[in-house]
């Protein structure tokens, strides 16, 4: 069996005894195979607060584009959130031209109505994207955070720190959109080479 001289210098350092400290998933797993020049726009969906997060994959770390969340005041009633969230997308979408869709998978709901209002805004987010021909994916929230900050019951404010320091980011990013960010970067982590789960196409 033949070696390349990269895999013989990783070897080497494994047998030198060299240790590296313990990373979230995220920055342990991609490489550069799948830093290419792909757009990928992650989506944390809500009524009145859909997160969006757009990055670059690029060398040496991705690139945010845009980020930010569509708020609906409460006063408005779901249709008109539903309209607006639809038309953002699709400005963000023709500005960008990604070619995936990231979306946060559904979470356990207390109760009924909570969980059809987020059914809703999500539906309009998905039909959006779907409209401008991306493909689509969907990622647990438990999977996003543990790919992010190597912990599936991470706070918010843990996520939004760890995506501004994986995006090189001035400062953290707003809540939804910082959850956009690193579903997208946690898609990202999915379609490397080194990922042994598929993600699931929606």
């Amino acid at each position: 069996m033949s070696v390349t001289s990269r895999q013989f210098e990783q070897l080497q350092a494994r047998l030198s005894g060299s240790r590296r400290a313990a990373q979230p998933v995220f920055e342990s797993s991609l490489r550069p195979a799948a830093a290419g020049t792909q757009i990928i726009i992650g989506i944390d969906p809500s009524l009145r607060g859909t997160g969006y997060g757009v990055i670059k994959m690029a060398r040496p770390h991705p690139l945010a584009l845009a980020h930010g969340t569509i708020a609906c005041p409460p006063g408005w009633v779901h249709s008109r959130c539903l309209l607006k969230i639809m038309q953002t997308l699709r400005e963000i979408s023709a500005q960008y031209r990604p070619a995936v869709c990231a979306i946060e998978g559904l979470f356990y709901a207390q109760n009924l109505q909570t969980a059809l209002i987020l059914g809703e805004a999500r539906g309009a987010a998905l039909a959006a994207l779907a409209e401008a021909g991306l493909d689509i994916f969907e990622i647990a929230p438990r999977k996003v955070k543990q790919a992010i900050v190597g912990y599936g019951a991470a706070h918010k404010e843990a996520v939004a720190k760890m995506v501004q320091r994986l995006l090189h980011l001035p400062a953290p990013p707003a809540p939804d959109a910082a959850d956009a960010l690193a579903v997208a970067l946690a898609h990202a982590q999915d379609t490397s080479r080194y990922s042994l789960t598929a993600p699931k196409k929606i």
